[in-house]
């Protein structure tokens, strides 16, 4: 099976930069997405054959909000965490298949001067806990722009990054504390001292051609599917947004 997942900064924009040519290009089986920026009703026209389409929208429009395009038909789909706090912003979509749960999430990013960092600490507790209480049915697929770069390696400038949104400690912590309690980063396991390799770069500075990024989007997965995992890709040449799509491939 192939999974891509891509924050796409705006579904409507990027359908206007290729968007529709990668997605058939890479013939995921699911295809998640992150930051829509959008409500259901204003995408009843990006639909693509032989896929269903599921989406969670946020309240506010034009901002956040997660999709899942898949081959495959789910058991059973879920919107949020259910706890209001968080659910309102769109960011969560569980698809549950007959042998794993797939978990697509735009995790919510800290802001400047670190405003939201509270509200990200308590966001992060409550992912694991529902991670982890999935997991007791099932592996979990866990997917998206999580907003962290966990190791050094995973940023261009970790020193004068060290105290922005998204290179805390605390937020570094937090992802090492879920790989270090039953999950595994698909990229890592592979390639464990790839340098270089970003998902993300600012718009500022011309930091794309000068490949200075932050590797901030990821597949986690369960321990027990390391076995399944064949391969991961950074497709970091496929413009249109200022994330590019990342996938990994694997034997289900």
């Amino acid at each position: 099976m192939k999974f891509v997942s891509w924050n796409v900064n705006g579904l409507r924009a990027c359908m206007t930069k290729g968007f529709s040519d990668f997605f058939q290009n890479v013939q995921a089986d699911i295809f998640c997405i992150q930051e829509t920026k959008m409500q259901a009703e204003q995408a009843e026209n990006i639909q693509f054959e032989g896929y269903e389409r599921y989406m969670n929208s946020a309240e506010k429009k034009g901002y956040s909000g997660t999709a899942v395009f898949t081959k495959i038909k789910p058991l059973e789909v879920t919107y949020g965490l259910g706890m209001e706090e968080y659910d309102q912003e769109g960011r969560i979509i569980t698809l549950e298949y007959e042998k794993f749960f797939l978990v697509n999430c735009y995790t919510p990013n800290s802001k400047k001067e670190l405003e939201r960092l509270p509200y990200r600490m308590k966001w992060e507790e409550q992912v694991f806990l529902y991670l982890k209480k999935l997991e007791e049915k099932k592996p979990v697929i866990y997917c998206g722009d999580l907003n962290v770069a966990h190791e050094e390696i995973d940023i261009k400038n970790p020193k004068t990054n060290h105290f922005s949104a998204g290179f805390t400690d605390q937020e570094r912590e937090k992802m090492t504390h879920l790989l270090q309690n039953g999950f595994l980063d698909t990229y890592r396991v592979l390639y464990p001292d790839q340098a270089d390799a970003y998902t993300w770069w600012s718009y500022m500075r011309n930091a794309r051609e000068k490949n200075i990024g932050w590797r901030i989007d990821y597949f986690i997965i369960s321990e027990s599917l390391k076995p399944n995992l064949k391969e991961a890709y950074i497709h970091s040449n496929v413009l249109g947004s200022d994330h590019c799509p990342i996938e990994i491939d694997m034997e289900i």
